[in-house]
């Protein structure tokens, strides 16, 4: 908890660092707070997105980091929630990585790793650099991960529903993190079946990644199924594909080069560390063979991954495109840096000093390849003050619907028009009863059919009822904007975001695996008693 304080004392006199990803988590929070509000526990489209045109955010983005963001500013000033956020997420994974290296540390080491862990280089470039909030708070599965995959070898199909809980709530925390997690759940197993040369080991890891699956199916299905109504071939656009982020990888973009070559140089260091403190620790190696052997296969593994050699690799296994950045591997890799690194060096004095080297990188990357960019308080005033009034914020490409050019759109568009019209007289004009983001309502009169163009992208899951009757839309050419058509005189219009057959089905794929889960767990104990 003190090491997460003293990560996250600089914004106290600098600001909020604000990463590449900062306005997005954050409009994120907001949106979700002012959701709550108006009743919608759970939202699914981001009505205040591209400008208030809107977008299925929430469908395919994992409620984990909204919801802590957005609880956090429920209580907070907003200008304090990203550093509560961080603090939180940071002190979770000390404590994961210390409940793993008791299992072979004595406290004070432990300790030790633990706060290595929960501030290690690759966790400062995402919390400066990068504001992956997301992928931040992932971060503490991944002890978790190893220690369970451990305890299965003594207690074998006992460990499966802790397993299946860690892959659930990496999927309902970052999708890339839960890919990485799903894969290295995979490896770790393998690696142990072949050291204990037992095939059951693999049968209990594919069950865990299977009803892991299956506890998340309320958020994994729809964003399966729906992919297909968002342009999200836009994840992998140039710039965030694989091939153009590998170590120390240049393309035609300045900031792209510079951002690379700063995390490519953090990766170098604590690789190095690495090979250093694996070599050190052969002691261990003979004390807890699987153990070692584990962390070293993930390290390597995590480290190869970095390289433009493996591209093969990103092309073809599945899902592993999507994780878009190689060096988000650094996510794991760190997991084994801090226990080499505390099993390798019980002096206190070598530990400090190879802190400090890599320290002294993040120093030399700030100071010479590219400061971090931050955020004041009137920042979030203004961010607030922007979905207050309804202006809205930017969106992200890739939960655009599809054939809508949210680059084309007209940002001070009114609510309804008409679409084939000239501008209308006073007593055509709309009146609005209600414009929720899954719900609007408004009146409007003609003396003659028309079609009305909204301020509101198309999306599939929207049902439109004029007079009571429903009604089919079309798109709007380029801009992908919803038209209604209306006849003439009066015309009550209500819209509604409906559910969908892959958000019920999930819903109950999700329930009846807590309800076994839950069964599981309660005749265990009752049978232990």
């Amino acid at each position: 908890m003190t090491t997460a304080f003293l990560v996250v004392l600089p914004f106290l006199f600098l600001g909020n660092p604000s990463g590449h990803d900062f306005e997005f988590h954050v409009n994120s929070w907001m949106e979700v707070l002012g959701q709550w509000k108006q009743g919608i526990l759970y939202p699914r489209w981001a009505v205040l997105a591209q400008y208030g045109y809107g977008e299925a955010r929430f469908i395919f983005y994992p409620p984990a980091s909204w919801t802590l963001g957005a609880a956090l500013g429920a209580i907070l000033p907003w200008k304090i929630v990203p550093s509560a956020y961080v603090w939180i997420a940071l002190t979770l994974s000390g404590c994961s990585m210390f409940f793993l290296a008791r299992r072979w540390l004595e406290r004070r080491d432990a300790i030790f790793a633990a706060a290595f862990y929960a501030a290690n280089p690759y966790y400062l470039v995402i919390v400066y650099w990068r504001s992956a909030f997301a992928e931040l708070l992932a971060g503490a599965l991944l002890p978790l991960l190893l220690l369970y995959v451990l305890r299965s070898e003594d207690e074998g199909q006992e460990m499966v529903i802790p397993l299946a809980l860690i892959v659930a709530a990496a999927w309902l925390t970052n999708i890339p993190a839960a890919v990485m997690i799903n894969y290295s759940l995979v490896l770790l197993i393998v690696i142990l079946a072949a050291l204990k040369r037992s095939p059951r080991v693999l049968l209990h890891g594919a069950i865990a990644v299977l009803l892991g699956a299956a506890l998340a199916a309320f958020f994994l299905l729809p964003a399966a199924c729906e992919r297909k109504w968002v342009n999200i071939g836009e994840v992998l656009s140039p710039g965030v594909r694989p091939r153009d982020n590998f170590l120390f990888t240049h393309i035609a973009d300045v900031d792209h080069n510079r951002f690379n070559f700063l995390v490519s140089l953090v990766a170098s260091a604590e690789m190095i560390v690495l090979a250093i403190a694996a070599l050190f620790s052969r002691q261990w190696r003979h004390r807890e063979r699987h153990a070692w052997w584990m962390l070293f296969g993930w390290a390597v593994a995590a480290t190869l991954l970095n390289f433009s050699f493996t591209s093969f690799l990103w092309e073809h296994l599945p899902q592993l495109r999507y994780l878009q950045l190689p060096w988000r591997w650094l996510l794991c890799l760190n997991v084994s840096v801090a226990l080499f690194l505390s099993m390798a060096w019980r002096r206190w004095i070598v530990r400090v000093l190879l802190c400090f080297s890599m320290f002294a990188v993040l120093v030399f990357v700030w100071q010479n390849v590219q400061p971090p960019w931050w955020e004041l308080a009137a920042d979030f005033g203004q961010m607030l003050r922007n979905q207050q009034s309804g202006s809205g914020y930017e969106g992200t490409d890739e939960y655009v619907p599809l054939n809508a050019d949210p680059y084309q759109i007209k940002k001070d568009a009114p609510l309804v028009a008409f679409y084939d019209s000239a501008v209308p007289d006073q007593e055509s004009q709309p009146r609005i009863q209600q414009w929720s983001a899954e719900s609007k309502t408004f009146t409007i009169a003609t003396s003659q059919p028309e079609r009305l163009v909204l301020r509101l992208f198309n999306y599939p899951a929207w049902r439109v009822a004029v007079n009571g009757r429903a009604v089919a839309t079309t798109t709007r050419d380029v801009t992908g904007q919803m038209l209604i058509p209306v006849q003439a005189g009066e015309n009550q219009v209500q819209i509604t975001f409906a559910r969908t057959w892959d958000r019920t089905l999930g819903g109950i794929i999700s329930s009846v695996s807590a309800l076994f889960v839950g069964g599981f767990v309660f005749i265990r104990r009752r049978r232990s008693r």
